[in-house]
């Protein structure tokens, strides 16, 4: 039996062992071709997840799956961006390998092995419902219905298989899962296993609630993270950013205080995503935001007040973004409990990668810090897997697509760089798992200015290097400093573990075929 307490900083933990680990004891056989669901959402990180920290908000439905099931206490991104993170998820390969680096460049080649491509040839139907954001259109789908982009949270366009484009009305979280349940519903076939994958626009920039929910958490306050007001000292990637709550998160477009004789730099297109709503939703909109905004002008904040406000305000609408994907989610597992397909499925819920909620007083991802590289991974597992409670090996968005694969029957493809999850669901302790992960970020000069960059993560240590218009290497000890605050690279007594991090570091990437080459002339072989 698995024991749940909690720690001091309020993240979830087990004090029991994963049932079924120990090797003297039978495997129960493990399910024939089980369904599958994904459920991935976009920057929505393990802080916002009371399965994963009770400090801020909870959330009932994602903490049923990993109460019936398991929750991976180590889990990360090769690239933390939206685009280039889905072709990991969807290849098992890096972003050197699927050649998807980066949002503002990049085509996904849709001719290329996929493992719903995979999944289809074994007999499975499979579909897509929600955001893709890889710019081609999906292949391998027996039924696809995307948004353009990054979609809109109020009536949003989808493009569907016929290639046209339909504004569907209500708010996006809602009309994702509607969309998810009819096919599972009245669109498969019941005589197939399915994989269904469930990639919701929530809970992306700029936050934008359903109108039920625009009230909801007004009455809380949060204490800024202890590193808020970061200086970087000896950090100087994480100070070229512009990603701070502070300096860069915008009064309108972010924090809805549209105010007619204001301008800002996003107030435009703020106008126009508020412009796609009906008039009940605009009024129900201007209803809650109208006091918030005559209240700030009224008070006008500054200097420390100021930012308190923006990090609360911040934090509020995330919130209720949430809220409304947590209630989603609860409703794909009643409905799969109520058709009886639950025990017989796998059920997935992830993200993109993490977020920051005011850590180093940001918000956004992109960099190889633990905040935007760590990403929740929970599963409900069929009957046939032992796996109960925490899972703690390292594990990657490269591993989704040979874990799924394995689970369905289906042979992993030698090139995948990944590795199947399938023995630690079981319940198997394997001994050579992996010790070390790699990342690699791309999108520079780009939006929020992320200096390049790759390293190299251990279960303690993390080594991380900038490069392209900077040559900067920083050194993380994550057990005495989890929040990567002193950068110990260069220190005495370092050199040994740094000497072996570079090592295994180029290791991996020549085991992954990424052709960085240290030193400040290897910018020539990245990609442009």
């Amino acid at each position: 039996m698995i024991e749940w307490n909690y720690h001091k900083t309020g993240a979830l933990l087990t004090t029991g062992l994963l049932a079924g680990a120990t090797a003297c004891h039978e495997q129960p056989k493990t399910p024939d071709r089980p369904n599958i669901v994904y459920i991935m959402t976009d920057d929505h990180t393990a802080q916002m997840m009371s399965c994963y920290d009770t400090r801020y908000m909870e959330t009932p439905h994602l903490d049923r799956i990993a109460r019936d099931g398991v929750r991976f206490t180590n889990s990360f991104v090769a690239n933390s961006l939206s685009g280039p993170s889905r072709a990991c998820m969807i290849t098992g390969k890096h972003s050197c390998a699927n050649r998807f680096f980066d949002n503002t460049t990049c085509v996904f080649d849709g001719s290329q092995q996929t493992f719903p491509k995979l999944l289809q040839r074994a007999g499975y139907q499979t579909a897509l419902v929600g955001k893709w954001h890889l710019e081609s259109l999906p292949t391998g789908f027996d039924f696809w219905e995307i948004l353009p982009g990054q979609g809109d949270y109020y009536n949003p366009d989808f493009v569907t298989q016929r290639n046209d484009t339909v504004r569907r009305e209500g708010y996006v979280t809602n009309i994702i899962t509607d969309d998810a349940i009819r096919w599972m519903d009245q669109e498969r076939d019941p005589s197939k296993p399915f994989c269904l994958l469930i990639h919701h626009k929530a809970i992306h920039r700029n936050w934008m609630a359903d109108t039920c929910n625009l009230a909801l958490y007004e009455d809380r306050t949060f204490a800024l993270p202890e590193n808020f007001f970061d200086d970087y000292e000896g950090r100087p990637a994480a100070a070229a950013q512009e990603m701070s709550i502070v300096r860069d998160m915008d009064m309108i477009y972010d924090l809805k205080m549209l105010r007619p004789d204001r301008e800002t730099r996003l107030k435009s297109l703020y106008e126009q995503f508020i412009g796609r709503m009906n008039p009940e939703q605009r009024a129900a909109w201007d209803a809650f935001y109208g006091p918030v905004i005559e209240e700030f002008y009224r008070k006008n904040p500054q200097g420390r007040e100021l930012a308190e406000w923006k990090f609360t305000r911040y934090m509020r609408d995330y919130m209720k973004t949430v809220k409304s994907l947590d209630d989603n989610v609860g409703r794909v597992l009643d409905y799969l409990e109520e058709k009886g397909m639950l025990d017989n499925t796998l059920v997935v819920y992830t993200s993109d990668q993490g977020f920051y909620m005011g850590e180093h007083g940001w918000f956004d991802k992109r960099f190889m810090y633990e905040e935007s590289m760590h990403t929740p991974l929970i599963m409900r597992l069929p009957k046939g897997y032992a796996a109960h409670g925490d899972i703690p090996q390292l594990v990657q968005n490269i591993d989704y697509a040979p874990t799924f694969l394995e689970m369905a029957g289906v042979e992993v493809p030698d090139d995948m760089h990944g590795e199947s999850l399938a023995p630690l669901l079981r319940g198997e302790q394997p001994a050579e798992w992996r010790d070390a992960l790699y990342y690699h970020f791309y999108e520079y000069p780009a939006e929020h200015m992320v200096k390049r960059h790759y390293g190299i993560r251990t279960d303690r240590w993390k080594l991380i290097h900038f490069y392209n218009d900077i040559d900067v290497w920083e050194l993380y000890d994550l057990a005495a400093d989890p929040a990567e605050m002193h950068n110990l690279y260069g220190k005495p007594g370092t050199e040994e573990v740094t000497a072996d991090l570079k090592a295994r570091l180029q290791a991996l990437q020549e085991q992954y075929g990424d052709p960085v080459r240290f030193g400040p002339e290897h910018d020539k072989d990245m990609p442009r």
